[in-house]
């Protein structure tokens, strides 16, 4: 069992930046692989950022490269996305999810390999 709580959302003007955190708790020692997705309304929940946490390897979304940066703190068990020049459409839930198999990187940033998932932290991107 695992739980996970996301923190650090809010609003800004675009071209902002945010820092999200994710705290787990449990058996975090079980998480092979975790990740940040977002939904917006009437939209389906989008893989981010995704991390290997045994080997620190990082992946992202084609539209988030070069500008978010996934990351954790294993002393911590908190994982991080830091988000830089925000974007209006880039407004959404923030969720962190977690899983304990070992998934393909074609699956790591699709949300069905993963079995917990924070509540999530609102980010509102202004013009």
């Amino acid at each position: 069992q695992v739980q996970l709580v996301e923190s650090g959302g809010g609003s800004m003007q675009a071209g902002g930046s945010l820092r999200l955190s994710c705290a787990a708790s449990g058996n975090v020692a079980s998480n092979y692989c975790m990740g940040w997705f977002r939904q917006a309304p009437g939209k389906e929940r989008e893989g981010v950022a995704g991390i290997y946490t045994g080997v620190d390897n990082t992946y992202y979304s084609d539209s988030v490269k070069g500008r978010f940066t996934i990351s954790q703190d294993k002393a911590k068990s908190t994982l991080y996305l830091q988000m830089n020049s925000l974007k209006p459409e880039e407004t959404a839930m923030y969720y962190c999810a977690a899983t304990n198999s070992r998934l393909w990187v074609g699956s790591l940033l699709r949300p069905y390999g993963y079995n917990y998932w924070g509540q999530g932290t609102q980010v509102t991107v202004s013009s």
